[in-house]
């Protein structure tokens, strides 16, 4: 290779390890590091590095392992500079070191080779193209072992069988210097197509093709579900199977595989396929149903033939068809989960929306439907329990998690909305009983409350609600801290859990029932230093059977009710489509969607073709509703940490611009808004060029069932206004003769009379253990070792001041 050919590679083009050498460089560099290469750069007209390009490099060192000087590289590189100019631009800069990372090798891989998938009977072939200073030598490898007689650029396998998928990996010699190529993983998939043997994939286009469909399954239980798709293209393709719309968790494979089915596993399954950051399809959706396997015993005679014994299971004792299970089950699994941190006249908090976050991927697994909803008024608050109750029936699992500000009167809890006045009585907020009697008007299998707040006596308000409870056997109340106590954050550099589902994330997968679960975490809790003395878990259950949140669904007589709910329920989930937008000049657009919770939106842009006589090409989206209320300044980001999104980073698309569309229970109208394409040509002095196209996405997420009107006629606030008299609910303070108890090994609850009537009512809120509360805090990795977490915040735990 020329030097002059060298020059002119465009530096986005360069190899990622020689970038990577050359940022840990530029970055540790102090006097001749990359603040001294932007200004030099900033010089130069052509490429424009501004001092606010200078500030978002800057802002790299916040994020866990960010690079400014790979940022400013990347800004380089988007205005056209060539390596030529990037190595006179370090020379002038003075670091030999930087210069050394950018002069030609010895050897040098040009073409990698690529991963794919074909079909068995086609022709394989990798690619693996190097220079060097002399004459260089090939060495195919499929894993540890040496491929025969495989020493060209391209290896062929024609035809190519089952037993050739694998990896495979080039090794390249000139000289004494010698390179491995990137790895590159095929797979065969064996499949009857009509295509001539061995035809060669590249007749395939290159493009994406579905060519195996998953099949519908009927199984009993404990029976092993195995369903397949597969794909062929290049790249190869990546697959997520999903179950009733919902991600399945680390189903990335082309075959999925559960052992031991339960009834809960039935349900309609069809897997993702994509390639690249553009192509995307669906395999069929399918069926799956499992029925239960079940014992039998004959209390009677009957008449039958030997063929009609066995027939119905008396070979072996059992039958499958219209008996009773022998394990406990829900007709259904609903969650509610919310988590207020906004407050408008309260202190403000931060860990509720990493519980909400967390716990909603964990109950998925568990196949709860599940709602999550960040920072509600009272009338959103209201509706969305409306909501909730429509999704319950006969039989359903009920959750309900809160994560805020609250309080407790007189064994009523109340959860306080984001908009709740200073200060507050319970006409402002929910009541946590209210919610509970209406549950059990559904008859529900299964009522389950995850409290995560403060539970401090609120002086402003004596009213004492009158809700007369039904006494059953299928409540289960979890308090993150015992009664007339506040519940914790901890202070931390970044985002991290509360110290309730700090520890029930780790037991919440547990197939115990769910006071064996609380009682667990409970223990865990008192292990911890940080809080002893300060919070406890307190656990209230009227739970007389082994009801688990990981018990089979298995649906009741009412199949249409419940087919009618889910549709309900699938409203608040339905994510716009992917779309291609085409502009006149050329350039091709991807806009894509994302939920981080049933209220939260994740926009991004990403530039699929951009013309070859434009020098920079960027989309952008503009022109939002009001009622989204959405900073400019967060919007259109280039990672999705800077536009808030922390939580779903690492599963977004790379290379796009971000923009985070919280509170979307209070669009009242379509969301519409605009894409806006900028662009730059060399012959108009690099002056910007706009275009745009107005999108209607409809009412995404939960905005589709309007939380945001009035409060509905039948609405949790009725059971709230009861008159007030002494109530007899199972859920006040326990008695000897309730059912409901508080759970041993805990702080006991205190009489009444005995409350202390001291602070505000803005000051009983979930407890934050910071000594700078309004910090702003950089996203890190909440780590999992509770010895870690008390090493860092031991030093820094205090109440905030009254």
């Amino acid at each position: 290779m020329s030097d002059s050919s060298d020059r002119s590679t465009k530096i986005h083009l360069l190899r990622e390890a020689l970038v990577k050498k050359l940022c840990d460089v530029l970055d540790k560099s102090c006097d001749r590091g990359w603040r001294r290469l932007g200004d030099i750069v900033g010089g130069e007209r052509r490429l424009r590095v501004s001092p606010d390009d200078m500030e978002t490099c800057s802002l790299k060192v916040l994020e866990l392992e960010g690079s400014p000087s790979r940022m400013l590289l990347r800004l380089m590189g988007e205005r056209g500079c060539t390596t030529g100019q990037l190595m006179d631009y370090l020379q002038t800069l003075g670091n030999l070191e930087a210069v050394q990372c950018l002069k030609p090798s010895a050897l040098q891989i040009l073409i990698q080779p690529q991963s794919l998938a074909l079909t068995s009977g086609h022709n394989l072939r990798l690619s693996c193209h190097a220079v060097g200073k002399a004459p260089v030598q090939y060495q195919w490898f499929k894993s540890k072992e040496e491929v025969p007689n495989s020493f060209s650029p391209d290896l062929v396998i024609s035809p190519v069988h089952l037993k050739d998928a694998g990896f495979y990996i080039c090794r390249v010699n000139c000289g004494d210097t010698f390179e491995f190529s990137q790895w590159a993983q095929v797979d065969v998939l064996s499949v009857t197509l009509p295509y001539a043997p061995g035809q060669s994939y590249q007749s395939l286009e290159g493009r994406l093709k579905l060519v195996i469909q998953p099949q519908s399954q009927q199984l009993h239980a404990g029976e092993t579900l195995q369903l397949e798709c597969g794909a062929v293209g290049r790249p190869i393709p990546r697959y997520q199977w999903h179950r009733n719309g919902v991600p399945i968790l680390n189903a990335t494979k082309r075959k999925l595989m559960i052992r031991h089915v339960m009834p809960d596993h039935n349900g309609r399954y069809r897997c993702e396929i994509s390639s690249g950051s553009s192509e995307r399809m669906w395999t069929n959706e399918v069926d799956v149903v499992t029925a239960p396997r079940i014992s039998v015993q004959f209390s009677g005679a009957m008449e039958c033939s030997e063929d009609d014994f066995y027939a119905i299971g008396g070979g072996s004792g059992e039958f499958y068809l219209n008996s009773i299970p022998d394990q406990l089950y829900a007709t259904d699994k609903v969650a509610l989960l919310i988590g207020n941190l906004s407050y408008k006249n309260h202190p403000q908090l931060k860990a509720p929306m990493v519980d909400v976050y967390d716990l909603t991927n964990l109950l998925r697994q568990l196949n709860f439907k599940v709602v999550s909803l960040l920072d509600l008024t009272e009338s959103e608050m209201r509706n969305a329990v409306d909501e909730f109750l429509l999704l319950l029936h006969k039989g359903v699992y009920g959750l309900l998690y809160y994560a805020g500000h609250g309080y407790e009167n007189y064994g009523n809890s109340f959860m306080v909305p984001v908009d709740a006045p200073n200060p507050y009585r319970s006409a402002n907020c929910l009541c946590v009983q209210s919610i509970l009697k209406l549950m059990q008007e559904k008859e529900t299998g299964l009522n389950v409350f995850l409290m995560d707040m403060c539970r401090k006596r609120n002086i402003y308000d004596e009213i004492a609600p009158n809700i007369v409870l039904r006494v059953t056997a299928n409540i289960v109340f979890g308090y993150a801290t015992c009664q007339d106590a506040e519940a914790f954050e901890l202070s931390s550099s970044g985002f991290t859990n509360g110290v309730f589902v700090k520890f029930l994330k780790k037991r919440l997968l547990d197939d115990e029932k769910i006071t064996v679960v609380l009682d667990r975490v409970a223990e865990d809790m008192g292990q911890f230093d940080a809080t002893k003395g300060k919070q406890a878990l307190e656990i209230r259950s009227s739970l007389s059977e082994r009801r688990a949140l990981a018990d089979p669904i298995l649906p009741g007589d009412s199949a249409d009710l419940a087919q009618a709910q889910s549709r309900q329920w699938a409203k608040a989930h339905e994510l716009p489509e992917s779309m291609s937008l085409n502009f006149d000049c050329g350039a091709q657009i991807k806009l894509g969607f994302a939920a981080e919770f049933s209220n939260v939106l994740v926009i991004y842009t990403h530039i699929v073709k951009k013309p070859e006589d434009m020098s920079f090409c960027q989309a952008h989206v503009t022109d939002f509703s009001q009622d989204l209320d959405v900073d400019p300044k967060e919007m259109n980001r280039e990672t999705p940490e800077e536009t808030g999104i922390y939580l779903l980073s690492s599963s977004l698309p790379q290379h796009c611009l971000y923009t985070r569309l919280s509170s979307l229970q209070k669009l009242r109208e379509e969301l519409v808004f605009t894409v806006c394409l900028q662009g730059t040509y060399p012959a108009m002095d690099d002056d910007p060029v706009h275009w745009t196209k107005s999108i209607n996405i409809g009412k995404p997420l939960i905005a589709r069932l309007d939380l945001h009107s009035a409060m509905r006629k039948n609405s949790c606030l009725q059971t709230c206004l009861m008159p007030h008299s002494p109530s007899n609910s199972p859920c006040h303070s326990p008695r000897p003769e309730q059912c409901l108890h508080l759970h041993h090994g805990l702080l006991q609850a205190q009489d009444h009379s005995r409350l202390s009537p001291h602070g505000a009512v803005g000051d009983s809120y979930y407890e934050n253990l910071s000594t700078s509360p309004g910090r702003m805090s950089i996203p890190i990795e909440a780590s999992d070792d509770i010895n870690e977490l008390h090493s860092v915040f031991i030093n820094s735990l205090q109440l905030q001041q009254q």
